[in-house]
């Protein structure tokens, strides 16, 4: 294993371990030594990858919703058989019913936004999955050669914003949030994004 591998390695147990910890213990109660040891790493090997525990946790977020996102891709390009929001909607189950990743980004907004720095951090750290999430709604769009009343950006924007939300409201009151309600909340949102051709 090369030296890149190594670190790739140590870095992802030390992420999976985070997310553990803070889902048990909180932001304010996941200790370094707990997710080093957790891990099955020392202390040194955690710093000598993430500065401090926020910037651990910070990378966590962005790393977990970067994979959200390019399993979204996945689904939507399933083939022409598929039913992309069915998909989507499964992909939200999935998430609020087996994934820490809700707690922690609760946890980190908290303190995030009594922290200045951190709320700049963690802004820079999701621009890259809202950014890839952009290019994906481009891309649906071409595929559908749809022309729709807002940006791609926008629209992203909202998509984040539904799934965020609608995967905390599944935790707390599961069944408020039926299994197939992202994918036609999705619905609404790009028929209603639509602009009707002129007719002539």
């Amino acid at each position: 294993m090369s030296r890149a591998e190594s670190k790739a390695r140590t870095r992802a147990a030390l992420l999976a371990a985070a997310e553990r910890i803070v889902a048990r213990n909180g932001y304010a109660g996941a200790g370094v030594d707990e997710i080093a040891a957790e891990a099955g790493y020392s202390v040194g090997a955690l710093y000598s990858n993430f500065r401090n525990k926020e910037e651990l946790l910070l990378a966590l977020v962005s790393d977990r919703a970067n994979a959200h996102v390019a399993d979204a891709a996945k689904l939507l390009a399933g083939g022409p058989d598929a039913d992309p929001m069915a998909a989507l909607s499964r992909q939200l189950v999935r998430v609020a019913d087996a994934d820490d990743l809700t707690l922690l980004q609760s946890e980190l907004w908290a303190y995030a936004v009594r922290n200045p720095r951190a709320r700049e951090r963690l802004s820079a750290g999701m621009r890259g999955p809202h950014d890839a999430l952009s290019t994906l709604v481009g891309e649906q769009r071409a595929r559908d050669d749809e022309t729709w009343a807002a940006r791609d950006d926008e629209i992203a924007t909202v998509v984040l914003a539904m799934f965020q939300g609608l995967v905390r409201q599944r935790r707390l009151d599961p069944a408020s949030v039926p299994d197939d309600l992202y994918g036609r909340a999705l619905t609404w949102l790009f028929d209603g994004l639509s602009v009707p051709e002129e007719t002539s």
